[in-house]
């Protein structure tokens, strides 16, 4: 991105994958090649996220197995964070467990209370291959967790446990979001056995 320029303003936005999508349950591959190619990656997650009404989105949401993340989001004392990390490694967590609302963008709709460490670091680098740490607290500690986990090949739902995966998983189906495949997540293949006719969890959430 060239200096002084709106974060996606030259991006493309390109369709989000939803649950159920094999590319969400595979970790993603290292970023070798720092390129126009990368660069216009970046361009184009920003356009997506903020098309989506999202504070966090990772390369894979978009159908590109690339370990990447893109952010402008908010901390608990309402200061914005804005930037992407090429191959990010979630280097420490650390504070109490917090459990607080959460949703994803490609799990549109649906929210539960997920349980999350209140500090987090990322460490990777930018685009043009120059280090960069991430540091975050409250809701952007949130954020940060959540982008490394799309990467790992993991979702917000995998951390629900009892009655709060449940339901969200039971409003997942409601929603028409399909099944996994075989290889998916422990939380995206019980998608496809929930059964029951209880009501649904509070909708809403934007993280990625």
């Amino acid at each position: 991105m060239r200096r002084g320029t709106i974060p996606g303003s030259s991006g493309r936005v390109r369709p989000m994958r939803l649950l159920g999508d094999r590319g969400l349950a595979a970790p993603c591959e290292e970023v070798t090649a720092f390129d126009e190619d990368l660069a216009r990656l970046v361009e184009d997650m920003f356009a997506t996220m903020y098309a989506a009404g999202g504070v966090g989105l990772a390369a894979n949401q978009i159908g590109v197995p690339l370990r990447v993340f893109v952010y402008d989001c908010p901390d608990d004392e309402d200061r914005r964070h804005l930037g992407h990390v090429v191959n990010p490694r979630l280097v420490a967590t650390d504070g109490p467990v917090i459990r607080g609302p959460e949703g994803c963008l490609s799990v549109p709709g649906i929210e539960a209370g997920t349980p999350r460490f209140d500090e987090a670091v990322v460490e990777g680098v930018r685009v043009d291959g120059s280090p960069v740490t991430v540091r975050g607290t409250g809701f952007f500690a949130r954020c940060l967790q959540h982008e490394c986990d799309h990467l790992d090949g993991g979702l917000y739902l995998d951390h629900l446990t009892g009655l709060r995966q449940w339901r969200a998983l039971r409003a997942a189906r409601r929603a028409g979001l399909s099944p996994a495949p075989a290889g998916a997540s422990t939380a995206e293949t019980e998608a496809a056995a929930v059964e029951a006719p209880a009501p649904a969890p509070a909708l809403g959430g934007r993280a990625g």
